[in-house]
């Protein structure tokens, strides 16, 4: 039984409200005075305080500031006769819970003692109830999932119900990762069957190499500046966590494009900077493709892809093009971020969640912290919080221009290991082979024995490309064992899954 503690000069006025209550199952004490609040809560526990701000004595707005210093776990509802908004400011600037002016009925405290006692519990039965009434209908949605468009629906509406789900820890997990799985198992089925078809037809999904073409260049040709931020590996759940952050400044337009396999930066962040497959960079422009077996960045030349592309279709647009991979270079460019204020085009690379997966993997403490989609989630939206990230935003919005905010690639969490064997000069991403003679399960795997008809160059005229689907992830028969257990439950990319391929493109207007 919740105990409420009520402080009122004219408490007996009050009886029949505090009867209400009773019968309703809360213990009531009621005192007539902050002093006595004071008094009380230093003996005993409650549960809310509903506070009177007009009493002798210590005022209610004092009393609040005490409680709050002392008890600030515990919920406060003022109630009033004043309706000056000088005392509301004050109350809400106490981190009132709620508020109520006099005369209020019992329903008005019940909903009020409901709002603050018991939230998380009548959420998390509303969430669950109508997850379980949607289970069906999702569930006929994936089945029935023909085109890229009905796959984005059903993967924006997977996301939504686990955050909604995860926010009310309602128990419902387990449901919806078995959906997620069964989902996923149709979406990697979709994708083999039509990939090929896309790289081939204009009527296809919008795709990496589309980004510039179709989104940036017909904002620029409207006279609008544009900032082009691009966060490597961004999934739509972390997108949506930091969507509530960026609100306050844009008014956003969120939709989903599809990357390009191999989902990794070597491949898909460069189609995007290059308007072009990957076998067009490294036949047209050699000397910005780096092969998976060199030493150099894979991702050195982006400002220059990004010129051939502007010089493939004639435009003229001066351009700016920065890489952040820290907090301290987010500091420094925001310093200077004002010179960029006449410049149309300015593209933005943010690569902290990169990062932050692959410190997932390597580090013990990082797992600690991000050790599922929900924590993985919660780490996304306090670096942006935290960050040099959101003065960022803030400073481009007062600027006037545009964002779009996009990624190359999502990250799946991996949890199946299925054996592949290669020889020496075999890549060792875990959601993508490239190599000669590779040896592994056909049925496992995702196919490209001519990487040419995929607009991706091969290392050798013999080589091929396999990939993983669901939350599969390709290990060596050497030390299985060990690379199983220290890879198993670790965020990768490379492959082919909802979250690797449908990825946001979120376009947004200063307010």
């Amino acid at each position: 039984m919740e105990r409420i503690l009520w402080a009122d000069d004219e408490i007996d006025l009050l009886k029949p409200h505090i009867l209400f209550l009773k019968n309703k199952g809360y213990d009531v004490v009621t005192v007539t005075g902050g002093r006595d609040v004071l008094d009380m809560l230093d003996r005993e526990k409650f549960d809310l305080i509903m506070l009177d701000e007009n009493m002798p004595g210590i005022s209610g707005l004092e009393t609040l500031s005490r409680i709050n210093q002392t008890h600030p776990d515990i919920p406060v509802i003022m109630i009033t006769k004043s309706e000056e908004e000088n005392i509301m400011n004050q109350a809400i600037g106490n981190q009132i819970s709620d508020y109520l002016i006099k005369p209020v009925n019992p329903m008005q405290i019940l909903l009020s003692l409901k709002k603050n006692l018991h939230s998380t519990e009548l959420v998390a039965q509303q969430a669950t109830s109508s997850y379980q009434q949607d289970f069906g209908r999702l569930s006929m949605q994936i089945n029935n999932a023909a085109t890229m468009e009905e796959w984005m629906e059903v993967y924006r509406q997977l996301v939504f119900w686990e955050l909604k789900l995860t926010e009310t820890d309602s128990g419902m997990g387990e449901m919806l990762l078995l959906q997620k799985r069964d989902a996923n198992s149709g979406f990697c089925k979709f994708v083999k069957r039509n990939y090929q078809e896309w790289l081939e037809s204009e009527d296809g999904p919008l795709l990496s190499p589309h980004i510039f073409k179709r989104r940036v260049f017909p904002l620029l040709d409207a006279g609008e500046k544009v900032f082009f931020i691009l966060i490597d590996n961004f999934r739509l759940d972390q997108w949506r966590v930091v969507q509530p952050l960026l609100s306050e400044f844009f008014d956003v337009s969120e939709d989903l494009y599809t990357t390009i396999l191999p989902t990794s930066t070597q491949y898909a962040r460069n189609s995007i900077f290059a308007g072009l497959m990957p076998l067009q960079i490294a036949t047209m422009f050699p000397q910005y493709w780096v092969d998976v077996d060199e030493d150099e960045g894979l991702n050195v030349h982006e400002d220059k892809l990004i010129q051939t592309q502007l010089d493939r279709y004639r435009r003229r647009d001066k351009f700016s093009y920065t890489k952040l991979n820290d907090s301290s270079a987010g500091e420094k460019f925001l310093q200077r971020i004002n010179e960029l204020k006449d410049t149309p085009l300015n593209v933005l690379v943010l690569n902290f969640i990169d990062m932050l997966s692959h410190a997932r993997t390597e580090s013990k403490m990082i797992r600690e912290l991000a050790n599922n989609d929900a924590a993985y989630r919660s780490l996304t939206e306090s670096w942006f919080r935290h960050s040099s990230a959101i003065d960022i935003f803030r400073r481009i919005a007062e600027m006037g221009f545009k964002a779009i905010v996009t990624t190359d690639h999502g990250t799946i969490r991996v949890d199946n290991p299925i054996k592949v064997v290669g020889d020496r000069n075999t890549n060792t991403n875990l959601r993508y082979k490239v190599g000669k003679n590779l040896n592994y399960n056909p049925r496992q795997v995702y196919e490209m024995h001519n990487p040419k008809k995929f607009g991706l160059p091969a290392p050798n005229i013999s080589s091929e490309f396999i990939f993983a689907t669901n939350e599969d992830f390709f290990s060596y028969p050497n030390n299985y064992n060990y690379y199983v257990q220290y890879y198993t439950g670790t965020f990768q990319h490379g492959g082919i899954s909802m979250q690797e391929m449908l990825v946001p493109l979120v376009t947004m207007t200063p307010k």
